[in-house]
């Protein structure tokens, strides 16, 4: 990442899951919900010790995703897709963030929110916006899908992005409408039919345009 503006956001996200765990320490009952199943009901409890945990997750992403490009060997493609990977690098904090938001109202205020169809949202938004991003990503070890075949040519890498970003998008599409209307067992499993049939026929159809071009 090279712009100042979403490197100073994504660590800035990144930081405030600990400052809600630090405010409502205090408040937390002795189990904090952990696990929820498909009915959006809890199924796992653990220690309020277990949040520091979740929060960890989110500075080390931001470390990756902030250095990681330093060390790939096609590191010089990022200058051609540089402004998507900045826009993208706070989006997975903020994922993050408000997975923690979640817990911790369902510790203090259960039942106030449904879980289900919270996350189902914060995923379908940002997998409709990985989609969106998809199509402009160059060659690189770290985003896309890196097939054997893609990575090998740079025409069968964009097509295979395209194609994975309109499977990306209607992943994301199917998240945002069905955790809204439909019940939370149909959501899982329209979402994720559409996105494994989608990558399985996104690595056949990277393969095949690989081979098209073979003499």
């Amino acid at each position: 990442m090279k712009n100042k503006t979403a490197i100073v956001l994504m660590w800035v996200v990144s930081i405030l899951p600990f400052a809600l765990v630090a405010l409502a320490w205090p408040y937390l009952p002795e189990q904090v919900p952990t696990h929820w199943g498909l009915n959006g009901q809890v199924d796992g409890w653990g220690s309020p010790a277990t949040l520091w945990l979740l929060c960890a997750i989110s500075p080390i992403l931001s470390l990756g995703l902030q250095f990681l490009p330093r060390l790939d060997p096609k590191r010089a493609n990022y200058e051609k897709f540089q402004s998507r990977y900045d826009f993208f690098g706070p989006l997975v904090p903020v994922l993050l963030l408000v997975c923690v938001a979640v817990t911790l109202s369902e510790s203090l205020w259960p039942g106030r929110i449904n879980v289900s169809r919270t996350i189902g949202v914060m995923i379908g938004v940002l997998f409709l916006i990985i989609g969106n991003l998809m199509g402009k990503i160059k060659p690189n070890w770290f985003m896309g899908v890196r097939t054997p075949w893609a990575l090998s040519d740079p025409d069968v890498w964009n097509k295979t992005q395209r194609l994975g970003g309109w499977v990306f998008f209607l992943s994301g599409l199917s998240a945002v409408i069905l955790s809204l209307l439909a019940p939370e067992k149909i959501f899982f499993i329209v979402f994720f039919t559409i996105l494994i049939v989608g990558i399985i026929l996104t690595y056949f159809m990277s393969w095949r345009w690989f081979k098209e071009k073979q003499p």
